[in-house]
């Protein structure tokens, strides 16, 4: 009789994805001491929890895990290194929320055009606005992606529907037109009027955008970031807020998270905070995860190529 593969994975998931593991030995874990529990038997392991640190422990515990799945596109958080030196193929969440997280990105383009906040500040406070707080039109404006996966090109897709020229920032460009390479945008930063950043976190793009940056966008211009905070100098962007330097920052993530109550931050002038809101703000999420963590199961079982497949190299 052959020994069925442990798994451990978080109740939440279970309905939809118990009648395809007839052949594991899961155990469904319900809070962090359990999942601590199991976590050093499991060949295959599902431990995604909002207390990353937490995560990384019970990771960390995971000495025997051949696969790794996790719903979270960033895997800054996870200990990469020992992963990797145990062997393990870590599998993400690369795309699967990547429509409704550029949705997000372009309610806050939309935002900062017209500059709801103001309005709906005065609207709180029962003031009737005779001129309107933001006039900037989208229609015929530029814009930058810095980081072109899937995020990148959900963003592109929408915005086309909005007739704004769009330039893409790719490690490797492919030949498409309109994409360019890590060498090529800073020249180019003044051309635009709006800059996305929707890239990796690793260390090779953190303080990706800083002073130099700011500096060469135009004084009107407005960066939006779906990605990570670290990204972003935070230092140098609040300088360049409070000197009117750029336009304005939405910023779905910031550095740390959550933002503490007295950072300088959130009383920035021109500035949209959304509080990491865009990887949540859906209703399909789990669904297209349990899809994805079934067809792996199979590519799993039968040894074939996996679907997003994370680089411990790359970091991503």
């Amino acid at each position: 009789m052959t020994t069925k593969p442990k798994a451990a994975m978080a109740s939440l998931v279970r309905p939809m994805i118990e009648p395809h593991c007839e052949d594991l030995d899961v155990t469904w874990f319900t809070c962090t001491e359990e999942a601590m529990e199991v976590a050093p038997h499991a060949e295959i392991g599902w431990f995604d929890m909002y207390d990353k640190d937490k995560m990384a422990q019970i990771i960390s515990a995971a000495t025997n895990l051949k696969w790794l799945n996790s719903i979270y596109a960033g895997v800054e958080h996870f200990p990469l290194e020992q992963l990797k030196q145990q062997g393990t193929i870590l599998t993400n969440g690369a795309g699967l929320n990547s429509a409704p997280i550029a949705e997000f990105a372009v309610m806050m383009m939309l935002s900062a055009a017209k500059r709801s906040d103001i309005i709906m500040d005065n609207q709180r406070q029962h003031n009737w606005l005779e001129t309107p707080p933001g006039t900037a039109e989208i229609d015929d404006s530029k814009a930058l992606i810095i980081g072109y996966g899937g995020i990148g090109q959900q963003i592109a897709k929408k915005l086309s529907g909005f007739d704004v020229e769009v330039t893409a920032v790719r490690r490797t460009p492919t030949g498409e037109p309109n994409v360019i390479g890590l060498d090529d945008w800073r020249d180019r930063l003044g051309e635009f009027d709006w800059i996305f950043v929707s890239a990796p976190a690793t260390s090779d793009t953190k303080h990706l955008i800083g002073a130099d940056e700011f500096a060469a966008m135009k004084d009107s211009a407005w960066l939006v970031n779906v990605a990570r905070g670290s990204l972003v100098d935070q230092d140098a962007l609040l300088a360049a807020l409070k000197d009117k330097a750029i336009g304005g920052a939405a910023l779905d993530v910031t550095d740390p998270e959550p933002l503490p109550a007295d950072h300088p931050l959130w009383d920035a002038p021109n500035c949209i905070i959304t509080m990491h809101l865009s990887g949540v703000a859906q209703t399909r999420m789990f669904q297209r995860a349990a899809a994805r963590f079934v067809e792996n199961l199979k590519h799993y079982r039968n040894g074939e190529k996996m679907i997003a497949v994370a680089d411990f190299d790359r970091g991503y």
